[in-house]
């Protein structure tokens, strides 16, 4: 959607908006049919909410809510007989209905007005945020095309606040509406970049209870959508000062106070705070930060969006383990702080968090297998500080990390720069770049010939040629063959049988 210049929000917000943009937000046909609808069935039709937002701050709207002022679904339905589209009911509390217009890419959900209200300016006062409190009545300009400009309801002061860069709550009230509403004030604060109003800030704090009301996938929704924005890591610390992190995510808060080794230079819950922020300003700057490994990064993101998300709660919480793991250990300078195993206690603790919210498995899977493995780039980088980095274990870890080796150096780099205690290694951040760099060209060279081309073996001739029967021994016999292969220390069909049969003696 191409957006015309105007006045934005410097120097004051706009009380209408340009025909124009709106004609560009629905196709010309579409508005046509949705004028026919109106026509026929009559009644106040609004655009409302964060669309009407998005408009007045040139930014492409996402969701396009309208609301009428009688029964949704007949709206719905005569749209979808006239446009040839899918129309299903979304059932939400007051009853709302989306139609899918494929030949138009358009998605419009029709609702009416809420909880009882019979006015569009009370239905408004009913809503979230001042900012997305907005409307723009739609029922006349559909068939007057002389009018230039829509003028935008605004019963709340959203306006203001959207021209002072500010989110703030409607009423106390609405929080006890919905106690998601809690949450959502720094979504909204995240994904606009608007600063919170203290007095919102002070009703989330008193309420913020009230979010175990609230169904755990809903929640799970909202903080992705934080996590998805470039501001997680301001939105999560106001969570913290209001208390609402606690409530979601108990499991942060023995972190808080608890001393790490001199390696670190914060407490664990605020070097976890830190890497946060630092994936931040990785992900905003590849080049910055891996150089000849950046396009690789930024590849690997755009191939699947929710790796994003993915990776910055692997920041978030990849030292969820450590308080459960806590030790001391005696040596030559005295008790050692040890998190022994913390990165694989971690990813069970993450499990059981991401499964409560219902996250999708597929999320959950893909944050834990970062977690439990993100120690062991540091693990390579030491060894090779020493002179003892072998391709076995660059092999492996590619092997192990899969498809996920970027984001588990993405994640690397957020932990190096979030630990810059007195005995943190110098240069450690060239040392996590130049190993992502020499491990995609072990990759390139060792594994992706080997994966590309058939296997020497197959689990059949395991069983003809070396009559063994089958069970999980055969995954570990083609592993150790195909890794064996990748190490160039086998080539033949012949060498990889004599080496099956080895391997199966020693078992």
């Amino acid at each position: 959607m191409k957006f015309r210049q105007s006045a934005g929000i410097l120097g004051g917000m706009k009380r209408n908006i340009d025909k124009t943009d709106f004609a560009d937000l629905l196709a010309p046909s579409l508005l046509k049919k949705l004028a026919a609808v109106q026509q026929e069935l009559g009644g106040e039709l609004y655009l409302v909410g964060g669309a009407v937002r998005d408009l007045l701050l040139r930014r492409p709207p996402g969701d396009i809510d309208l609301l009428v002022a009688g029964q949704p679904k007949r709206w719905a339905v005569r749209l979808r007989q006239l446009t040839g589209g899918a129309c299903v009911e979304l059932g939400r509390e007051e009853g709302t209905f989306r139609i899918v217009i494929t030949p138009d890419n358009a998605v419009l959900d029709f609702s009416g007005f809420r909880q009882g209200t019979t006015c569009i300016e009370d239905d408004l006062r009913r809503r979230d945020l001042t900012v997305n409190a907005l409307a723009v009545p739609l029922h006349d300009v559909l068939h007057d095309r002389s009018r230039a400009e829509l003028p935008v309801l605004d019963p709340t002061g959203g306006l203001t606040d959207l021209a002072e860069r500010r989110i703030r709550v409607i009423s106390a009230q609405s929080l006890l509406d919905d106690p998601l509403r809690l949450l959502r004030v720094f979504r909204f604060a995240a994904s606009l970049g608007f600063a919170i109003e203290s007095e919102t800030l002070e009703q989330v704090r008193q309420r913020s209870p009230l979010i175990s009301q609230v169904a755990k996938e809903r929640i799970a929704y909202e903080l992705d959508a934080i996590m998805a924005t470039d501001r997680a890591h301001p939105a999560f610390l106001g969570l913290r000062d209001c208390g609402l992190l606690w409530e979601i995510l108990p499991e942060l808060r023995a972190g808080v106070g608890m001393a790490q080794p001199a390696s670190h230079h914060l407490d664990v819950f605020e070097h976890c705070m830190e890497a946060l922020r630092q994936i931040e300003l990785v992900l905003a700057d590849f080049p910055g930060y891996f150089q000849e490994g950046s396009a690789v990064m930024a590849a690997y993101l755009a191939e699947n969006p929710k790796r994003l998300v993915q990776v910055k709660w692997a920041a978030l919480l990849h030292d969820i383990g450590k308080p459960v793991c806590f030790g001391t250990k005696e040596d030559e300078q005295g008790g050692r702080i040890t998190f022994y195993n913390h990165d694989l206690r971690g990813a069970d603790i993450f499990t059981a968090f991401s499964r409560r919210l219902r996250r999708s498995r597929e999320d959950t899977e893909a944050t834990a297998r970062l977690i439990a493995g993100h120690m062991r780039p540091f693990f390579l980088a030491n060894n090779q500080r020493k002179g003892k980095l072998t391709l076995r274990a660059c092999l492996r870890l590619i092997r192990d990390a899969g498809g996920q080796l970027p984001g588990l150096f993405l994640l690397a780099m957020a932990d190096a720069l979030a630990g810059k205690g007195e005995d943190s290694p110098e240069a450690i951040e060239e040392e996590v770049s130049g190993l992502f760099v020499q491990l995609l060209r072990i990759e390139q060279e060792h594994v992706a010939p080997v994966q590309a081309a058939p296997p020497l073996i197959t689990g059949n001739d395991l069983i003809t040629e070396l009559h063994l029967v089958p069970g999980p021994l055969f995954r570990v016999i083609l592993d150790k063959i195909e890794e064996a292969q990748m190490e160039h220390t086998i080539s033949s069909r012949a060498e990889a049988l004599a080496l099956a049969a080895a391997i199966a003696v020693e078992m």
